[in-house]
């Protein structure tokens, strides 16, 4: 099963309860708009489009980053850049769902 694992990159369920209580940071990467609208507490609003402004600013904070959005898309696609940028990070996907885990 480990092999299986490997070769088609499956990587065990991530504590994303724990990785909260540890000190990562929750960063929203929805609009101001919809982030407005409701997010997870303590979450700080960084729209997609400028991830990549604020990198120096995440890094120096010097913890894991746990992504979410509407859906998981625009956090996946934040996590990559994340990841490019060395630093670490995880797809929390739904912030709704992702709040429902951490509860």
């Amino acid at each position: 099963m480990n092999i299986l694992k490997r070769l088609f990159g499956i990587k065990p369920a991530v504590n994303f309860k724990e990785l909260k209580e540890q000190g990562a940071i929750v960063i929203d990467v929805r609009t101001p708009a919809e982030f407005g609208s409701g997010h997870v507490n303590g979450a700080v609003n960084m729209p997609l489009n400028t991830i990549n402004n604020q990198l120096s600013k995440i890094k120096k904070k010097n913890k894991p980053v746990i992504a979410v959005c509407r859906s998981g898309s625009r956090s996946s696609m934040a996590v990559s850049i994340l990841k490019r940028a060395n630093i670490e990070a995880y797809n929390g996907g739904a912030w709704t769902t992702f709040q429902r885990k951490i509860s």
